[in-house]
């Protein structure tokens, strides 16, 4: 857990991983959706440093394109110079990577 979290974060935290854990989801799985959903809310409240709401990531490379966020796949569309993917779908966004992929 980051030092600037507040008690109140730390709590959260810990309540939403023991959640996630009850309902099947790996240790690792389950702290890296605590951790998201606490650090979500400070980014919304204008806690932390960055103050981005987005990522520039592409998400999991071993998940399925249709499993991954619009943004990212427009932040992969994007490293792959798709033309005309600001106004893509995310079942658009899906296939044109796929075409520029080959696969």
């Amino acid at each position: 857990m980051p030092r600037a979290w507040s008690e109140k974060d730390e709590r959260q935290y810990k309540e939403i991983k023991k959640s996630a854990r009850e309902r099947g989801r790996t240790e690792e799985r389950a702290e890296e959706i605590a951790a998201r959903t606490v650090n979500k809310r400070r980014r919304q409240e204008g806690r932390t440093e960055s103050g981005r709401s987005t990522t520039s990531g592409t998400g999991n490379p071993n998940a399925s394109l249709e499993d991954r966020t619009k943004q990212e796949l427009y932040n992969r569309a994007k490293r792959l110079d798709i033309r005309g993917r600001s106004s893509m779908t995310k079942r658009d966004l899906v296939k044109a990577i796929r075409r520029e992929q080959g696969s």
